[in-house]
């Protein structure tokens, strides 16, 4: 069976860890690594991390040198990786057991290299225990497909939900920005040629967490996909006013800008 490696960023996530890293652990599909790379932390996350270490192999934590940020911390992560797909999962969310598994079919039959599913989206107070999702939770639907030219004008891939096929891909870090890395590295894939499969079943927990009001997130948002028009796809002035007139038209999605 096909190893998969999940990469996981922890910074003083005490609190949540032991919900998303059970998630993991508890897959249908077991073969795979848990590999955690914890920013420094300062509220005994690492010690946790130990904990499932010594009580299961296939959890892997490391410190990170010194403090870079969520994006850093995966990458970390990543270049130890030894598995055929990489996954994501930060630290407060949550995966249902047959994430993995319905995930590797579901790219095997489409050959697909980069895919991602519909997730349940839950309010900051879920315990991370609870199955029934249905009096506070909805779900964000994964689209069929989604190319290049549509994932610049919103980021339709929920982190938590995301894989990619390392055997056609190759080992694709995330790029050194402050913010969106994750978005970053989508669109890096898509520009190579290669579009992004949605699996239409939830298969993943987001904690929601109130990060300001609209207005301030919607000014984040215009900030920071500014500059990965500009900085990261090195798009025309024009071609960057265009999308970032389509993303401010669209609904704030989950990523945590």
């Amino acid at each position: 069976m096909p190893l998969v490696s999940v990469v996981m960023p922890v910074y003083n996530s005490a609190t949540t860890l032991g919900p998303a890293v059970r998630s993991v652990l508890t897959q249908s599909h077991s073969e795979l690594e848990l590999l955690v790379t914890d920013d420094q932390s300062s509220d005994g996350s690492m010690d946790l991390l130990r904990e499932f270490a010594e009580q299961d192999e296939r959890v892997l934590p490391e410190s990170a040198p010194e403090r870079g940020g969520a994006g850093w911390a995966r990458n970390l992560a990543i270049e130890r990786a030894r598995g055929d797909y990489i996954a994501f999962l930060d630290s407060d969310d949550m995966w249902l057991p047959q994430k993995t598994e319905r995930q590797i079919a579901f790219a095997a039959a489409g050959d697909a290299p980069l895919t991602f599913t519909s997730y349940f989206k839950m309010d900051a107070d879920y315990d991370g225990e609870s199955t029934d999702f249905a009096p506070n939770g909805r779900v964000v639907k994964a689209r069929e497909r989604v190319d290049y030219r549509a994932m610049l004008r919103r980021d339709y891939i929920g982190a938590l939900t995301a894989m990619y096929d390392r055997r056609t891909l190759g080992t694709r870090l995330m790029p050194e920005m402050r913010k969106r890395q994750d978005y970053a590295l989508w669109l890096s894939i898509m520009r190579d040629g290669f579009d992004a499969r949605g699996l239409p079943e939830p298969l993943a927990v987001y904690r929601a967490h109130q990060a300001g009001s609209l207005s301030s997130n919607k000014l984040s948002l215009i900030q920071y996909n500014w500059a990965l028009y500009r900085e990261h796809e090195h798009l025309s002035l024009a071609r960057s006013t265009r999308a970032l007139a389509g993303a401010a038209w669209q609904p704030l999605r989950n990523s945590r800008i």
